[in-house]
């Protein structure tokens, strides 16, 4: 039994949220919560909430480290747990006050609604998220008993796909062309274009496209690349790199999502517990957890913080008197509320940055660039006139899957020996030699041959080459 309340109570309380969940016009899933101690919110924690997952060394290496630092007091545990599932299902820690339990029901809302209606998540086939993750690990188990593969043979591949497994496409809600489309599309673009001035221009030489390149354009889920074309693959090493790849493509929203999703949850907890009209007690610490978990935090973002104070932001400008010119065109202008219901279902971090964060936010939140010289970290701009915009961009690129480099394959047979060739689309940020070398061991491992990735280093071209256990680095001539 939960200590300081009752179930009853719990139950009481979430009627009384949803009858204002309703009100504010959240739009959620069914929701179900589960109260758990702090070992199941562990363990919880490891496995991304799912009840069912298959089993891999990374995952108990991850509970004994949360639980060291959780028993000496180095971190504490989060207040909750939601996935996104049909319906919903959320963790609420039994050790909280009945003021935190409420907080979190409201919060939950928040991101069961956003789970439900923003764009990103609409590939994420959440009425089908518990039964897919069971399935998945069952047929994981499956191939560690079965004596003619086991623990041995299936390890080294999920440690590989694990390392690769965000090297995907990104935004999700763009539809993949199929292989017969990439054929159409190439022949369309090696055609010479219509001159009509052909009199006096000499036509263009027809070039035919290679058709038998692959891939016909470059490639960018590096797993189901390499499980649909490595011949020596079995069958349970292609399903393993699939189950690997669809879990990665279940996370995917979530990374790419989370100032607006952590901004939106607690931008309706807030709004919710205001209303509740909750006795003194209980609305002193509201006061000081919601406090607690706004507190902009020391040399990095707080999701949570941030995207708060863009939603009130995008409500407050919206519920401005409407300027002349919007009344002149007979289009009602958006209130506040429809505004930020608008927001909440079209964009993701990225874009909801660079539209919603304005000059004065930026300089209200006192946001700062700083780099590390000498051990040191040092501020190396300011909001000023000069460089707001470029501290707006720094962030933007960091957000989301902004700090995973993007690497896609171009040829699967260069230099037409199998040697697998990929690109880095350097932005401006080089690879970290230490990690590019692992990636590439991980590569040559599931490719079973060479793989070369071209890269910028230090301002120059260069390929990362992988063969016989070893990395070497040329220059790109």
């Amino acid at each position: 039994m939960p200590a300081g309340f009752t179930i009853q109570e719990l139950e009481s309380w979430n009627e009384r949220i949803l009858v204002l969940v309703e009100k504010f016009g959240l739009d959620p899933y069914p929701q179900e919560f589960e109260i758990c101690d702090h070992e199941q919110m562990l363990g919880y924690m490891v496995y991304s909430g799912m009840p069912s997952h298959y089993p891999h060394w990374s995952y108990g290496k991850n509970f004994e480290k949360l639980k060291t630092l959780y028993d000496y007091g180095v971190s504490g545990l989060p207040y909750e747990m939601v996935i996104n599932s049909n319906p919903s299902i959320a963790y609420l820690m039994r050790d909280n006050s009945l003021l935190l339990q409420v907080l979190t029901i409201a919060h939950v809302y928040g991101h069961n609604d956003f789970f439900k209606n923003n764009f990103t998540f609409k590939s994420t086939r959440a009425q089908y998220t518990i039964e897919t993750f069971k399935a998945h690990a069952n047929r994981i188990r499956h191939y560690m008993e079965d004596p003619s593969i086991g623990l041995e043979k299936v390890e080294p591949i999920l440690d590989a796909a694990h390392a690769l497994s965000v090297q995907c496409r990104r935004n999700l809600a763009i539809r993949k062309p199929s292989q017969e489309e990439d054929v159409e599309r190439r022949l369309s673009e090696s055609a010479p274009a219509h001159d009509p001035f052909h009199s006096i221009h000499r036509r263009q030489d027809y070039v035919a496209p290679d058709l038998n390149r692959v891939p016909l354009y470059p490639e960018e889920d590096l797993l189901l690349f390499i499980r649909d074309h490595n011949p020596l693959f079995s069958d349970w090493e292609k399903d393993i790199l699939t189950i690997v790849h669809e879990e990665a493509q279940y996370f995917i929203p979530q990374m790419e999502t989370k100032i607006m999703n952590e901004g939106w949850a607690s931008f309706w907890h807030k709004r919710i517990l205001d209303t509740l009209e909750l006795p003194q007690g209980m609305q002193l610490e509201f006061v000081v957890r919601h406090n607690q978990v706004l507190s902009p935090a020391r040399g990095s973002i707080n999701p949570y913080h941030l995207g708060m104070k863009v939603w009130e932001d995008i409500e407050r400008r919206w519920d401005k008197p409407a300027v002349d010119e919007k009344r002149d065109t007979g289009v009602k202008a958006k209130t506040g509320r429809e505004k930020v219901f608008e927001v909440r279902e079209v964009e993701r971090d990225a874009s909801f940055l660079r539209r919603y964060l304005t000059e004065e936010l930026i300089r209200e939140l006192n946001l700062f660039e700083y780099q590390s010289r000498g051990g040191d970290q040092v501020v190396a701009r300011v909001a000023d006139d000069d460089n707001w915009r470029a501290i707006k961009e720094t962030l933007i690129k960091n957000v989301g899957t902004g700090t995973i480099p993007v690497i896609k394959i171009e040829d699967a047979d260069y230099n037409k020996n199998r040697v697998l060739f990929l690109r880095h689309y350097h932005d401006g940020r080089d690879l970290q030699l230490e990690y590019a070398e692992k990636t590439l061991r991980y590569l040559h491992l599931l490719w079973s041959r060479e793989v070369v990735l071209e890269t910028e280093i230090n301002g120059k071209q260069s390929l990362l080459c992988f063969a016989d256990d070893k990395l070497t680095i040329k220059p790109v001539h």
